[in-house]
């Protein structure tokens, strides 16, 4: 297996379970990323451009899946797209154009509708809202048009009463978070991020993939699981494996809210903007987008310290009624914990189902990117992503 890129002086575990995860994990195409302090300290990539699932499907010939995970390969990251919706709320709080602990009915009128009048803004971040599911799931057509998204969770009835306690919204984070931007600035949130985050970082990251962008972005197919996952448990507890089972749990309900699956090979899918799911990215791009928020990054840096204290305050912590795990979360972020083990106490970031995971790390100066090309039924803690995180603990001495 051929790893290309580079590994600072100290940083060199990151490099040897880059590569341990093509030998033992079933890797077949990856980067990650890593800043310390603003600088880009690992910089890595190998692989194949584009996965071929477990049985064979989805194999694209004519040479196509030999083809080379290259530096700028870029692949879709499911909900590590969401940090990145989250500091679009908090850069508009931070300009005082939106105010975290208004109603989101001050802003969006329709959502006030069916008791959902006293979810505030603040509450959507922390996954608070109380409509992780909609009664009638949309159709993957539906779910791109930000009209039908929002009158959908306008219109449904909270699972309990905002503000009282947590459930990730695996779907409805993306519609929330895409029709408050919309109602603020008037603008959709794959515009202004582009425009305001990506554009001033120089990220190749994208909420709605630009047509002539696709042929950078690699296939994903589901992979086996291996035999041993690097000292992590790969099974998941009982509790959780018969949430998702019962098509009647919030659990099951929220992941669905789009039915069916929508296709993520699909150019249609990828050129929607859906906020929770979708976002396309290098693992520099998530590297470099974590540095920003904390910290300068070639003379740009996006949060003050009060919004970094926001994202990385916990805000529900407990037993989730949709991962049904105990998970952290600040304002828009998943703090470090036993469902989300990032870089150490103080780390915030997202996950996304299957394996990406961006993070910062204000204690050590550690920002973190990881994209793969081959999905897995983790939503938090993938094995392989977990064992470069390891190795950067082991790097700078956490």
């Amino acid at each position: 297996m051929n790893v290309d890129g580079t590994v600072a002086e100290g940083f060199e575990p990151v490099g040897a379970a880059f590569l341990r995860n093509f030998e033992t994990l079933g890797e077949q195409g990856a980067a990650v990323a890593v800043y310390r302090d603003g600088r880009k300290v690992v910089d890595l990539w190998g692989g194949v451009k584009n996965a071929t699932a477990a049985d064979g499907t989805g194999t694209g010939g004519d040479g196509e899946d030999a083809a080379p995970w290259e530096h700028g390969t870029a692949q879709i990251v499911r909900s590590a797209t969401k940090g990145v919706a989250a500091a679009a709320l908090l850069l508009l709080a931070q300009r005082g154009e939106l105010d975290l602990d208004a109603p989101v009915g001050h802003y969006w009128p329709e959502f006030k509708a069916r008791g959902k009048e006293r979810a505030l803004v603040r509450h959507v971040l922390a996954h608070r809202a109380g409509v992780p599911v909609l009664d009638r799931p949309l159709t993957p057509a539906e779910a791109a048009d930000p009209d039908v998204t929002a009158a959908a969770v306008a219109a449904q009835t909270p699972a309990w009463e905002p503000g009282t306690d947590h459930g990730y919204h695996a779907q409805t984070y993306g519609w929330l978070t895409a029709e408050l931007v919309r109602r603020v600035t008037g603008r959709s949130i794959g515009t202004w991020i582009a425009e305001e985050i990506a554009g001033p970082l120089g990220l190749d990251l994208w909420v709605g993939l630009p047509a002539a962008e696709a042929d950078r972005v690699g296939r994903v197919a589901p992979i086996e699981a291996p035999a041993t996952g690097g000292g992590l448990r790969l099974r998941p507890k009982r509790a959780v494996s018969e949430a998702y089972a019962d098509p009647s749990s919030l659990t099951r309900r929220a992941f669905a809210a789009i039915t069916p699956q929508p296709d993520e090979n699909d150019p249609a899918y990828r050129a929607a903007e859906l906020p929770a799911s979708n976002g396309v990215a290098t693992a520099d791009a998530l590297a470099r987008f974590y540095a920003s928020l904390t910290g300068e990054v070639d003379g740009v840096r996006l949060f003050t310290p009060r919004s970094v204290a926001l994202a990385r305050t916990e805000q529900s912590a407990g037993p989730d009624r949709v991962l049904v795990v105990h998970t952290r979360f600040g304002l828009g972020y998943m703090l470090h914990g036993s469902a989300s083990p990032l870089l150490d106490e103080g780390s915030f970031g997202h996950p996304g189902r299957g394996g990406s995971l961006g993070f910062a790390d204000p204690g050590s100066g550690i920002a973190f990117g990881y994209v793969t090309n081959g999905f897995r039924k983790s939503v938090t803690a993938d094995p392989r992503a977990q064992a470069l995180v390891r190795a950067v603990r082991e790097s700078v001495g956490r």
